[in-house]
């Protein structure tokens, strides 16, 4: 089609948040040659659910679907037997069979929200239909591509001899295995992100020594968690779940630094580089717009435009300034009629983990029912039919009522 981007237009959106490529020229060949590449992704299901870090990839993949290429996403069903070690201090445990086919199932269902799922630009495979049936000599077959000293160049398997941290055999068979998954479904490139590199490398290595062509290798910076320190993760509680509420999303993304910004506008939105700069510009676009602006973008891709502007509006309500900080719909939250100490209530709703909690809470000021500020944490409320409200900071809000 005339309207078609050029193979250096289509170089530079794929290229775009890249953090390398190994190599463009090689990459810029594939596109030119007009076939349907196949991109390669394998993830593990070691956990259940997918956060806006893990959509930084498939986001990538995405792009290549819409330029025509075939997205070819590996369930890594049995490479999670091991676990990937990567930027691990110890051995991985190991998962359950029963866990790994629910996470894998809750992986492709979430992926699908990115993804296009037409089969005639989407695979889906799991690693064990061929994994699973290699026989002990094809195993040491695999093992001599490659050597002791290759695998210690990883850099925390190096870290982990100098500690005198133990390594497990099967934990060096974890990048061959993954490098003969890219020569199974023989792909053209394989996506990853920046803690892959050693791993997709290898992939290149073997099928090289397979007489194939070797894939391409495109790697994404690994996305900064709401801490703006940590990678996210659902372990350190930095994380936005691609199924979380659009005012949950709303509110944790309006959370992040304003220098974070640009990092989530590149990696998560579809928005061209001159849109961006004019939104990050603070002489054109204040950065609570701005920030405001990339919520709406996100959680429209994951539910609607409208569900975007009504957690927008929802935020302002409540974050504004001038704002009483109450939600539209207050959750209502039943107790006993009766007298209770506030210290009390506040552990009933789940506001405070315990009665110390509680008090340093109340303490701290952050405590109000009814809109009145709570600093006596020895006093007693009266709970009726009639609704009283009990905040702690702006997101924990209820109503209280006899039940």
């Amino acid at each position: 089609m005339s309207d078609s981007p050029t193979i250096d237009q289509q170089l530079a959106d794929l290229k775009r948040g890249c953090e390398a490529l190994y190599t463009e020229d090689a990459l810029r060949k594939k596109l030119a040659s007009g076939r349907q590449l196949r991109i390669k992704l394998g993830m593990d299901p070691t956990a259940p659910d997918i956060h806006l870090g893990h959509t930084v990839v498939l986001r990538k993949m995405r792009q290549f679907q819409d330029l025509g290429h075939k997205a070819v996403l590996i369930i890594g069903d049995y490479t999670a037997r091991i676990g990937d070690p990567t930027g691990r201090d110890a051995t991985r445990p190991v998962l359950d069979e029963t866990t790994i086919q629910a996470n894998a199932q809750t992986y492709l269902d979430q992926a699908g929200l990115i993804l296009d799922r037409d089969p005639a630009k989407f695979e889906m495979h799991y690693n064990s239909s061929w994994l699973g049936k290699l026989t002990f000599a094809d195993v040491l077959q695999l093992t001599a591509q490659f050597t002791v000293q290759q695998m210690l160049h990883r850099d925390n398997f190096k870290k982990r001899m100098d500690k005198g941290v133990e390594i497990q055999v099967s934990e060096f068979m974890y990048p061959l295995m993954q490098a003969y998954d890219s020569v199974v479904i023989k792909a053209d490139v394989e996506l990853g992100g920046t803690d892959q590199t050693f791993n997709n490398l290898r992939g290149r290595d073997l099928m090289t020594r397979h007489e194939m062509e070797p894939q391409c290798v495109l790697i994404m910076p690994i996305l900064v968690g709401l801490d703006g320190t940590e990678k996210m993760s659902k372990s350190k509680g930095n994380y936005v779940a691609v199924t979380d509420t659009p005012d949950d999303m709303f509110g944790k993304i309006m959370s992040i630094t304003d220098p974070m910004m640009r990092n989530y506008y590149e990696l998560l939105t579809p928005l061209p580089m001159d849109r961006i700069t004019s939104l990050l510009d603070p002489s054109l676009t204040h950065p609570r717009e701005a920030k405001d602006a990339l919520a709406k973008v996100i959680i429209e891709e994951f539910h609607n435009a409208d569900a975007a502007n009504a957690a927008s509006a929802e935020f302002a309500k409540r974050f504004g300034p001038g704002t009483d900080g109450l939600p539209t719909n207050i959750e209502t939250k039943t107790v006993a009629a009766g007298d209770h100490r506030i210290i009390d209530l506040l552990v009933a709703v789940g506001f405070a983990a315990s009665n110390g909690d509680a008090k340093r809470l109340i303490k701290g000021g952050g405590v109000k029912l009814d809109g009145e500020k709570v600093s006596d944490p020895t006093a007693n409320v009266t709970v009726s039919a009639d609704a009283k409200v009990l905040q702690v900071g702006k997101r924990n809000v209820c109503q209280i009522v006899a039940g």
